[in-house]
């Protein structure tokens, strides 16, 4: 692609509703790089749905593009719905940490077990931003939140080997800090056959920030460097030290026969044998 990469090629111009310092930008900007880098010189062959919550604003009304707002953590029944009728497009669900490994953890599980192919990107702020700053399963243990605010006393859920362990064909953790990273991630789970997952790790200061002593974009961004850890370090390392750590990469990276595929193989034997 030699055309001069711009956002603004596939936004509508529409004032974007993130707080300042919000990661969810940095993840948009990433995306919209992703498809820029690999050819696609508008949007018409995606289509975007969302659930409830900053990151489900990344797409939706923003993009120029086709996109479902649906309710929260039900993002991915309807884009399962919509690759099934339409599998040649490009079924993309932006969701937050709430949305799809809290209130729509179950949908994320089976689709990573199906391998239905569409790509899902889930922005781990680590905590409800939208709603008032609860405890999210993904808020690391000891956090202050506003439904914790002697320390949350659960271990967080990491949502990224999950889906490795159900069946996805694509999983890749990264952070707002590695945003070249995230970026190539991203377009590798796009040109990945089957279900790709990416968790962006991404800074809040206005809902988590300020209540663990991060203030700014740019505490919580040194705060991503300095505690990332990549994979194979990771493997090297004791529980004990990995707790309060970042594990970053690629984690998996594997294809086989998709959801769709297997949906449409039973269609065509129930016609032959009808």
């Amino acid at each position: 692609m030699t055309e001069k990469f711009s956002a603004r090629k596939y936004l509508r111009y529409i004032k974007l509703p993130f707080c300042q310092g919000c990661g969810g930008l940095t993840v948009m900007n990433c995306f919209l790089r992703a498809v820029h880098e690999l050819s696609h010189k508008d949007l018409s062959t995606f289509v975007f749905c969302s659930g409830i919550g900053c990151a489900s604003w990344i797409p939706s009304p923003y993009f120029k593009a086709d996109s479902i707002h649906t309710t929260h953590g039900r993002s991915i029944p309807v884009a399962t719905g919509v690759k099934l009728v339409q599998p040649n497009l490009n079924v993309v669900v932006f969701g937050g940490d709430g949305d799809l490994a809290g209130i729509g953890l179950s949908h994320l599980i089976h689709a990573a077990r199906r391998n239905l192919n569409i790509t899902a990107i889930m922005v781990n702020n680590m905590i409800y931003g939208m709603t008032g700053g609860q405890v999210a399963p993904t808020t690391p243990l000891g956090a202050e939140t506003t439904t914790t605010p002697y320390g949350n006393s659960e271990y967080p859920l990491d949502a990224t080997r999950l889906v490795v362990a159900a069946g996805a064909s694509y999983a890749a953790r990264w952070t707002t800090a590695h945003h070249t990273r995230l970026k190539e991630g991203m377009k590798k789970a796009l040109k990945t056959k089957g279900f790709a997952f990416i968790e962006a790790v991404s800074q809040c200061p206005t809902a988590f920030g300020r209540r663990v002593g991060l203030k700014t974009a740019a505490d919580m961004l040194r705060w991503f460097k300095e505690n990332s850890v990549s994979i194979e370090e990771a493997e090297k390392m004791a529980e004990d030290k990995l707790m309060r750590k970042i594990v970053v990469g690629e984690f998996i990276h594997r294809e086989f026969p998709t959801f769709t595929d297997t949906v449409y193989e039973v269609m065509r034997e129930a016609r032959n044998s009808a």
